[in-house]
């Protein structure tokens, strides 16, 4: 008896030793963390932040970012079943506890020590607002104890009900959503006080993880949440069996909200948002700033649209690649057989009724489509959550018969694809190689596939796909290097990969205007004869032997020809009788940076591997007779309700009518700084010039269709066809185009096929009903005429040549006259052949 007295009292001794123990490990660790706890009395003000918000330059809303879509809600305008909802999701007791659960945190400690991870959470609400509010998320020890502090002084200082409502309207609830408020309109459309008890739960279930079990994105696992929260609600007393009974039936009825934006131009506004954080760090996203670009909202819609349908018609030469997604089963109840059950291991070890619920929601959820027997209600929801990208339509095949394919689309139901709008799909091999044309419709795709569809210019549909290739086009003010108009590729949704910006592309032939030009600036002319000759140079690699695209050569050639017909030889034998230092200083006077520039003469064929904000900045400066003008975007910025103008874009301009000593000019009711003149207006005038004849009679032959004598422009494209560009201008405007493909393979397509017709589409649409733009003709360039063979001048008695311009101070040599041979015989002067060596 005594030995069991003791051995009771050494275990209360025990167990009271263990209280104080743990009594004074938490005083210490207050005592130890104390001095370095934030103030929680700040959340008592604290505000809700205002998103940064991005606009063109005509006030149109391109992009916002940060916490938005947040709509604060207070405590009293939050609904009891949603409170009840929540408590049972996250937190029971919270009404009772401190700020801590011991409980939780000792379940989620042996969680964590048997299993490795933690299935249960352990983390109050309180102690999630401690979290969100005041500290890092950052998973350490360190971080929970600070946590665990903060709680319990919270507790002490706000009433549960300012908890709460600091909660809700933080937490990050998927779609974009921050709290409560801009969920209910995010998921549902509707204020949050027009919500039923199903939908309550759904928000509920949310912190969870708001991106896997979200209604949109995973429709299947979120009535598993769901349901498990509404029995978690009938458990708890929060809901009789009556209301659970209907709550858990209930279908989903969360939808994808439409674009809020007013123009589509999300590269430029990531941009500017990349800009924002860099200038204010993430105050940014909170403290309502205000950025307007200097996109045009006409262009930029411009730019996009022949971007998009330019990759499109080019996908739609090369071939099908088959759909997306193959055998989706047509209804929720087939979809929820094939669950996956990771992440709910807790919701489905409550109770087994809960995946049983689930299985009658998805029943509950059957939806009947016009034209279609039987349950499409998984079709309806993965067409939902399946981002538009363009003009092309999700769609999931639902039968086909002979040549044509119905097809269910989100927006408008059952839509019949015909036979013109499907023989194009060819198996796609490779971009030089397709299939044969297709029987029949059930040889493109079957029933259950995803698919894209497109409207036609007519109204009819047919079949598409996300292209295979990518592009880029840049446009830009060539008086002030405003950029204008900017798609870094087919779709942002689908890539966030600005190609104008960040993809380094070799540049090909579009870069030879510029040692053209260098070599008008070292004393060459239009006319001056370069050879087309084979030549053979040692590398490090071996000889180097370039070619001409056709593989031939056609000896003496003039600059003017040369540029035109983009002979390789001829642009290689001008850089090298330039020299590479000299032209790489010269180059440099365009925005390329000499350290990225090849050394070499592999140069002059533009292997330099460049942007297309680069080359279109180049292009500026040809356009705008040689002022160096730099790319800008960021117009001003603007801080809070007053609008306090914080920044605002002071760029340098050309000016071709100012004194050449003058430093400024007025534009815009603003005085700006006039750019450095890099090239003379002569040289300038002359380069544009022969950049005429690639659209008279280059490979920009299929601009013409413009019919605008103001437009001048160059093709190019690389080696094995792995890059198509185009860039092209006149006074008002330039634009570059790139296609190609991100994993640099070929597109089997050159310039003039790939990029010349985004750009012509493009500027056709943005010079529409605009007077034409061109330079007037500077008074020191005169026109004579010329011997298209030597490029030498021609006397007055001399019959036949051309007509070329150049510098009244860079005339070529005349061509001596020729003389009869019987002259020569009567002169005594045989083989001289001219007059001038008798006379």
């Amino acid at each position: 008896m005594k030995f069991f007295k003791r051995l009771l009292t050494s275990i209360l001794w025990l167990i009271v030793s263990l209280g104080l123990g743990c009594v004074l490990a938490i005083i210490g660790a207050g005592i130890y963390f104390a001095p370095g706890l934030p103030d929680v009395r700040q959340l008592q003000d604290f505000e809700l932040q205002t998103p940064l918000r991005v606009y063109t330059r005509d006030d149109k809303l391109i992009g916002e970012f940060g916490e938005q879509r947040r709509m604060p809600v207070s405590y009293d305008d939050i609904p009891q079943s949603y409170v009840d909802a929540l408590l049972a999701a996250e937190d029971a007791s919270f009404f009772e506890h401190p700020g801590i659960d011991p409980k939780g945190l000792a379940r989620a400690a042996m969680e964590l020590a048997t299993s490795g991870n933690i299935q249960s959470g352990g983390s109050t609400i309180t102690m999630q607002v401690a979290r969100n509010y005041l500290l890092t998320l950052d998973r350490t020890f360190t971080r929970k104890i600070r946590e665990i502090l903060l709680s319990l002084q919270m507790e002490q200082v706000l009433d549960k009900q300012e908890i709460l409502e600091l909660y809700v309207n933080k937490i990050y609830l998927g779609n974009a959503a921050y709290g409560i408020g801009a969920a209910a309109e995010g998921y549902y459309d509707k204020p949050l006080a027009e919500l039923d008890l199903p939908q309550l739960a759904m928000l509920a279930g949310l912190p969870k993880a708001p991106s896997a079990l979200n209604p949109l994105n995973n429709p299947e696992r979120s009535l598993i949440r769901r349901n498990w929260v509404l029995l978690r609600m009938r458990e708890l007393g929060f809901i009789d069996p009556i209301q659970y009974q209907a709550a858990v039936k209930a279908p989903i009825t969360a939808h994808r909200p439409r674009s809020q934006y007013e123009v589509n131009a999300p590269y430029i506004a990531e941009m500017a948002r990349q800009y924002a954080v860099e200038r204010f760090g993430d105050d940014a996203y909170t403290d309502n700033y205000q950025i307007k670009t200097t996109i045009d909202s006409r262009l930029q819609a411009s730019a996009r649209n022949a971007l998009v349908n330019g990759l499109i018609d080019y996908d739609t030469r090369h071939g099908w690649r088959g759909a997306e997604e193959t055998e989706i089963p047509s209804s929720l109840v087939e979809a929820q057989e094939h669950t996956d059950s990771q992440g709910l291991e807790e919701e489905l070890s409550e109770s087994p009724e809960v995946m049983e619920t689930a299985r009658q929601a998805a029943k509950s959820s059957e939806e009947s489509v016009e034209g279609i027997d039987g349950d499409v209600s998984n079709w309806v929801k993965v067409l939902d959550r399946t981002p538009r990208h363009g003009p092309l339509e999700p769609g999931i095949v639902v039968d086909t018969d002979g040549r044509q394919m119905r097809v269910l689309t989100r927006d408008d139901g059952v839509v019949t694809l015909g036979w013109d709008g499907l023989d194009w799909a060819r198996t796609y091999h490779s971009a030089e190689w397709r299939g044969e044309t297709p029987a029949n419709a059930e040889a493109i795709a079957q029933r259950g596939d995803l698919i894209r569809v497109m409207r036609t210019e007519e109204g009819d549909w047919r079949l598409s796909q996300v292209p295979g290739a990518q592009a880029a086009i840049v446009i830009m003010d060539p008086q002030t290097g405003a950029i204008r108009g900017l798609q870094g590729g087919f779709s942002f949704s689908s890539s966030k990969f600005n190609r104008a910006i960040q993809a380094q592309r070799q540049a090909g032939s579009i870069f030879k205007p510029f040692i053209y030009l260098a070599a008008l600036h070292n004393g060459m002319n239009a006319a001056t004869i370069i050879n087309d000759a084979p030549v053979v140079m040692s590398d490090v690699g071996g000889d180097w032997r370039p070619e001409n695209a056709e593989g031939e050569f056609r000896g003496p050639t003039r600059l003017r020809v040369g540029l035109y017909q983009s002979r390789n030889l001829v642009t290689i034998r001008v850089l090298q009788s330039l020299g590479l230092d000299n032209t790489l200083e010269f180059l440099t006077n365009f925005g390329f940076a000499k350290g990225r520039l090849p050394h070499g003469l592999s140069l002059a064929l533009g292997s330099a591997s460049l942007t297309p904000l680069e080359m279109a900045n180049a292009y500026a400066v040809l356009a705008n007779g040689g002022f160096k003008v730099a790319p800008w975007y960021i117009q001003s910025v603007t801080h809070g309700s007053q609008n306090e103008l914080i920044e605002e874009a002071n760029p340098v301009v050309a000016c071709r009518e100012c004194d050449p000593d003058q430093k400024t000019v007025a534009l815009d009711g603003k005085t700006r700084r006039i750019a450095e003149r890099v090239a003379s207006p002569e040289e300038m005038y002359i380069i544009r010039d022969m950049m005429r004849d690639v659209i008279e009679k280059g490979t920009g032959r299929g601009a013409l269709d413009l019919n605008r004598p103001d437009i001048v422009g160059k093709t190019g494209t690389t080696n094995d066809q792995r890059d198509a560009w185009f860039s092209g201008f006149n006074d008002d405007l330039v634009a570059t185009v790139w296609v190609g493909k991100d994993d640099n393979s070929t597109t089997g397509e050159y310039g003039s096929q790939a990029a010349l017709p985004i750009w012509k589409s493009f500027m056709g649409e943005a010079l529409r009903g605009q007077p034409e733009s061109m330079p007037s003709r500077p008074d020191d360039i005169v026109k004579v005429r010329i011997d298209p063979e030597t490029g030498l001048r021609l006397h007055n008695d001399q019959s036949g040549g051309m007509q070329e311009i150049f510098r009244k101070d860079n005339l070529p040599d005349y061509k001596p006259r020729s003389i009869q041979p019987e002259l020569e015989d009567s002169s005594g002067s045989q083989g001289t052949g001219t007059y001038d060596a008798i006379f």
